[in-house]
Parts: C-alpha cells; structure tokens; sequence
C-alpha cells in the first residue's frame, strides 16, 4: 500500500509542523501557502508548554534559543514616558525551568519549514479554489498548480480558513469578534529601552514597542466593535482604522502613526474566537487557527504546534481517519478550552477601559516589581 497523502493549506506554523511529523510516520505531505514566502511580521510568540517536546522532538530547540528575543522585562510608560512600573519577564521562564522560548514569529515558521521541506512539498503563492470529496480522497482544484487527489485535506490557513469555508461554510458562522484589533509593524533604528517592552495606555488602546532581536516591533492593540466592511486583505483600510483609533493618544504615538502611514510590513486584523461543534468533515479537518483561534497573545503558537504533533501521532496510529480524527479532537481541546475562556482576562490587563482600570493594572505592577526576588 502507498504512502497516504495529505494536503496541508497554511505555510505558518501548524502546517509545517505537521508535515514534519507525518513524514516521519511515513505520510506524503504536501504544503499549500498563499503567500509567496514565509512572512516575516507579527508579534513575537512563546514556545512553551505542550510545545517544548515537539520542538525538542524536531530537533530545533538550540535554533530557536539562537534567536531568541532580548527582552528581559515589560515597561509602562506614561504620556510624557516616564515610567509607571516595570516587571521583569525572567519569573515566569524560571518557574518553567528556563526551557521556553520567546521569538520573533518569523523566525519560529522558518525553522518548522527548513526542518520539513526535505520530506514534504511545498507549494507557495497558491492556494485551494475547490474541492470535493468521496469516500476514498479529496480531488483539489488551485489556483495555478495542476488538480490533484489526495487521501487526507488539512486546513491549517488561519483565522481567515479557505478550507474551512470550502468545508464547512461562511467565516460568520464560526468566528466571533472578540472586542478587540491588533496591529503589528517592524520599527528601524535603535530602541530606547533594548531589553525592555514598552507599554502605554489611555482607556480601551494600548501601544507597546518590542525590542524584538535586531529589529523592534511596534503594536497597537485597541478595543472597537466589529468593523461593517471589514478586509483583512485591505491594507490602505487597516491603516485607515488604526490612525483614526490613535488621534489623539500621546507618547510616540504620533511619530509611529506617520510609520505605519508608510511601512510595507503592516499585520492588521480582529482578536476573534474560532468555535465549532466539530473540527472534521469526513476527509477534510482543521488545525491550530482555522479550528480554534484561541488567545490574546502568545499561546496560540504553541498550541498549534501541540495539536499538530497530536493530530499526526492519531493518524499514524490507524488507517481510520474518522477515528483518528475524534481521538486529535478530544485531546486537543482538552488544551485550547481553558484558553479560550481566558481571553476576556488577557484583555482587561493589557488594555484597561478606563483611566481607573489602567491605575488599578499599574498599582499591581507595581507592587509586584517591589516583591522581594524581583529584578524590575
């Protein structure tokens, strides 16, 4: 019997994890993304928890230490940039035995990809148009490449799915806006504070400056109800929103508006929960993103990892691919349940509603950088 193949949509972070893995277990892997390339911007991310030994298992943890960012502690500023408080960062790795990783994102895909692209393919700047599925595979239509059947289709492409649209219907009915939007941009030139993530409030708008590794990133992270007419493909939109959001806020604000007027390297899109009742449509299923968009920050990298380790292990261990999905399924929400339940929490602290909010938020900063063994 030939090796089965499986169709994986998304080049980010789940999907080239997963090809990793099914490769491994002798699965023919094949990576469909969108984008040209691998995308170099965002938020830098943690790889922590359940994703430690899928990285270790991968070979690639002395790589991401390599690239690991320099930031030691999180700053708070006020308008004239005085600082507020300040909170050192090293606690929680030390609690976790110093073994997880903040990087910047860029950096985590292209080591999941160059640790898959010897035993998968990939195929960049396409995507999936359509498909259809029997009893015994998916025949795939792209948008350039040729069609092809495969045994298995996997949507790991994200908040924003094609094959969880093609699967399973419209975006409206599975994703709910969170109250919440963030913008990312790469900053030039030297930062202020180089181990330090800056952090500025006014009620319902937060603006920080990551000193990333080498290069800084700036987000605006702000509440706002959802957008009627929204494109997450419209950049000139995206810019439109965040200046009118950021008028009148202070600090560097106005100097990183005039930025992002300019930057090339703009993320923009809306915090948003994915729920559905199942995460399998007979052949086809989903992952990390596409199947349960679940955190604020920092999380989500690390479960996609996680649960595309799972989801390859359940396939590999039967030619059923209903029951392996169910047993993926049952395991991994186990995980991104709680998380998802966390997401108003995450909210409150980084981007209070109110003037007294934001006091109450720093009080606590504060007295947690005077606790005895702080280093803030």
């Amino acid at each position: 019997m030939s090796p089965r193949s499986v169709l994986i949509s998304g080049g980010g972070i789940a999907g080239p994890t997963l090809a990793f893995w099914l490769a491994r277990h002798g699965f023919r892997p094949t990576v469909v993304e969108r984008s040209q390339g691998l995308r170099s911007s965002g938020n830098p991310v943690d790889v922590r928890g359940p994703a430690l030994p899928v990285a270790e298992g991968m070979g690639i943890m002395s790589r991401l230490r390599d690239v690991a960012t320099q930031a030691t502690a999180m700053r708070v500023v006020d308008a004239s940039g005085r600082q507020v408080a300040r909170v050192a960062m090293r606690a929680s790795r030390s609690a976790a035995g110093n073994r997880e990783v903040e990087l910047p994102r860029g950096d985590l895909a292209a080591a999941l990809y160059e640790s898959a692209r010897d035993d998968a393919e990939f195929l960049f700047d396409d995507t999936i148009v359509s498909m259809r599925q029997d009893e015994h595979g998916v025949d795939v239509i792209f948008d350039h490449a040729p069609p092809r059947r495969f045994d298995l289709v996997i949507g790991a492409d994200g908040l924003h799915s094609t094959v969880r649209r093609l699967a399973f219907g419209p975006e409206a009915g599975f994703v709910r806006h969170m109250g919440v939007y963030v913008a990312t941009m790469p900053l030039d030139g030297v930062v202020d504070h180089p181990h330090d993530v800056v952090l500025f409030n006014t009620p319902g708008r937060l603006v920080s400056v990551h000193p990333s590794r080498g290069q800084a990133l700036a987000a605006f992270i702000f509440r706002g109800p959802a957008i009627a007419g929204f494109d997450h493909r419209d950049t000139e939109q995206h810019r439109r929103i965040v200046t009118e959001a950021y008028a009148d806020a202070g600090w560097r604000v106005p100097e990183l508006l005039g930025r992002l007027r300019k930057t090339e390297d703009l993320y923009f899109d809306s915090v948003s929960q994915v729920r559905l009742p199942t995460w399998a449509q007979g052949r086809i299923a989903l992952l990390g993103d596409a199947a349960s968009c679940v955190s604020l920050f920092g999380d989500g990298s690390s479960l996609a990892m996680a649960g595309a380790h799972t989801l390859a292990e359940a396939l590999a261990r039967t030619t059923d691919h209903a029951e392996a999905f169910r047993r993926y399924e049952t395991g991994h929400r186990t995980l991104v349940g709680p998380k998802q339940r966390n997401i108003g929490r995450a909210a409150g602290l980084l981007i209070p509603r109110t003037r007294l909010g934001i006091a109450a938020r720093n009080l606590t900063a504060r007295v947690l950088m005077n606790r005895p063994g702080s280093d803030g």
